[in-house]
């Protein structure tokens, strides 16, 4: 959605699955966008910076009695950071060609991060009655290359459609509350230019099958290996809880719910596998060919239905203690039951000090890419998954010891299950539940007023998480994450800001011969002058100061890893903006 739009965003720690369901796995994000009132008015405003970067926004809102609106729209075109990969997976296939044929690989090269994006929103209020809608149109380049062989002109589409009703009456009835909403969402992603998996000339890892001795072979691809897919899907909800307030110590919430996922339509052209007219396995050289509605495609269309239903009580059972105790259970058309429970205990130590206790369970669903993935050279589905699993056990303090500070320690230990994987065998990479993972760790965060003028903001994470099966650390989060933030108000109309971001100890995954990733740290700049002219504000945004050479880890892969070098973050942008109220 427009950034612009966004009121304010509030995070859930743990697993939400309780009252969110699936996905709710560590933790839950709320986005509000902001209303009629919160706007009155009206804004708009431009940015341009590194990398040819163009930004434009408009937003609107008003309120009038009982009705209130809000409007936004919000252009993006950007030509993405030119930091380079030095070499991918196709460097690594053209060590078993040299001098047979030129190295085909388009590395070293850029990361293929060109955007184009328009959002719009659209947000109305009436009485008891609350309606959103957007409209998103993304056309993107494919980063370091869908099969990890750069592919600079590959642009691909996302579009969706969403939008949702809400009815919420907290006085439905006698100290009753009533919330109902209904939901739907269409999207789409497809290609616009060629994916490339292999560039041309390539003799990459996808093999056909040789006419005359009748058993796989590799030849040279001379306009690559070319696969093309596309998916639609439409997903629908409708759900509703009542919240009954009548008794003294306890508030109780009952809830249930209906989901529809159709991944309605699959589109696919290529030129590797089989030819649907002819039979037989398509050959170097041979064109493109379209296998949408035939067995070759590479997804299957598929449909998911979800039941559920929930219970939540909030129990006071002193003035100091308060228990929130939940469940919620689920029933998929695909690979049937889960329960999830919640519990939350909540003590009031002292007047400043806040201590809690909790624990909750969660799922994640296959995705239909996991379930019903086929003829594709590097996954296959596995329609017979279960859900991912996770338990979570917390223990937190929340500290006020003034109005100018927060403080806040969060302590965890979890354990993951079922995790899937792409495990090697028969036929390609199977989808299965094949992993296991447990972790613990601590976060702080602490916020300081130091003056009327400055606000400091701070916190620090520290974790460590092992692989069960290999007995080993999980590999590629950071073991420690520190970050600082200070706002500043130099003067009723300059305000600066700075905020610093260090990751660190990022260790491998078992069987990685690579070395550990490295650290880095990131610092943020953002100066800004309120009312330069009349209603006119100007800003001044820099991104990675320093020009700091951050990386982000790539999976060992197989057989080598398609990136050896990790993925390398945008070097430092500066943005200019200017932004008019009216």
């Amino acid at each position: 959605m427009p950034v612009e739009s966004i009121s304010r965003i509030e995070i859930i720690r743990g697993p939400g699955a309780a009252i969110y369901g699936a996905d709710a796995f560590a933790g839950v994000i709320n986005i509000f966008t902001k209303k009629g009132a919160e706007i009155d008015g009206a804004s708009m405003g431009v940015r341009y910076g590194t990398f040819d970067t163009k930004q434009a926004w408009f937003l609107v809102g008003r309120e009038y009695k009982d009705f209130s609106y809000s409007f936004s729209v919000e252009a993006i075109d950007t030509q993405g950071q030119d930091e380079k990969i030095n070499s991918d997976l196709q460097s690594f296939y053209d060590g078993f060609t040299v001098g047979q044929n030129p190295p085909a690989s388009r590395a070293p090269g850029n990361v293929s991060l060109k955007k184009e994006s328009y959002d719009i929103h659209l947000g109305m209020e009436y009485k008891n009655f609350t309606f959103h809608g957007g409209m998103q149109y993304r056309e993107m380049g494919n980063g370091a290359g869908v099969a990890g062989s750069l592919d600079p002109e590959n642009r691909y589409t996302r579009k969706k459609l969403n939008f949702d009703l809400t009815y919420n009456n907290e006085n439905f009835w006698d100290q009753v509350g009533l919330k109902t909403q209904i939901s739907f969402m269409d999207t789409a992603q497809e290609v616009k230019e060629d994916t490339v998996l292999f560039p041309a000339g390539s003799a990459g890892p996808i093999p056909f099958v040789d006419g005359d001795t009748g058993v796989p072979a590799f030849g040279f691809f001379p306009e690559g290996i070319i696969g093309n897919p596309e998916v639609f899907e439409r997903h629908y909800r409708i759900d509703g809880s009542l919240n009954f307030r009548q008794f003294d110590e306890h508030n109780i919430t009952i809830g249930a719910g209906y989901y529809f996922g159709d991944l309605y339509k699959v589109k696919e052209e290529k030129n590797f596998g089989i030819n649907p007219e002819t039979g037989m396995f398509l050959l170097p050289g041979d064109p493109v060919v379209d296998v949408s509605d035939t067995p070759f495609v590479f997804l299957t269309e598929d449909e998911r239905e979800n039941n559920f239903i929930f219970i939540q009580d909030v129990w006071r059972f002193t003035n100091d203690w308060e228990l929130t105790a939940g469940v919620r259970y689920d029933h998929y058309s695909d690979f049937g039951d889960t329960v999830n429970p919640r519990l939350a205990l909540v003590w009031s130590t002292t007047r400043n000090l806040t201590t809690k206790f909790l624990y909750g369970e969660a799922f994640r669903a296959p995705s239909f890419a996991q379930t019903r993935a086929i003829n594709n050279p590097f996954v296959l589905g596995n329609p017979e998954l279960d859900p991912e699993e996770l338990k979570s056990y917390e223990i937190a303090f929340d500290y006020r010891p003034n109005h100018d500070v927060t403080l806040n320690l969060n302590m965890f230990y979890y354990k993951w299950e079922d995790i899937i994987q792409f495990v090697p065998g028969v036929g390609g990479n199977l989808a299965q539940n094949a992993g296991e993972q447990t972790g613990h760790g601590l976060e702080f965060e602490a916020s300081w007023q130091a003056f009327s003028d400055l606000k400091v903001t701070s916190n620090f994470s520290w974790q460590e998480s092992t692989d069960e099966e290999t007995d080993s650390d999980a590999g590629n989060s950071p073991e420690q994450q520190f970050y600082i933030r200070g706002d500043w108000s130099i003067t009723q109309q300059w305000n600066l800001n700075v905020q610093a971001n260090w990751v660190t100890d990022r260790n491998r995954v078992s069987g990685d011969p690579r070395s550990d990733v490295d650290n880095y740290a990131l610092v943020d700049l953002t100066l800004r002058r309120k009312s330069l002219w009349n209603n006119f504000d100007v800003a001044l945004i820099v991104k990675n100061l320093f020009d700091e050479d951050a990386r982000e880890p790539t999976p060992n892969g197989d057989p080598v890893p398609s990136i050896p070098k990790d993925l390398p973050l945008a070097g430092q942008r500066i943005m200019g903006e200017i932004r008019y109220q009216f």
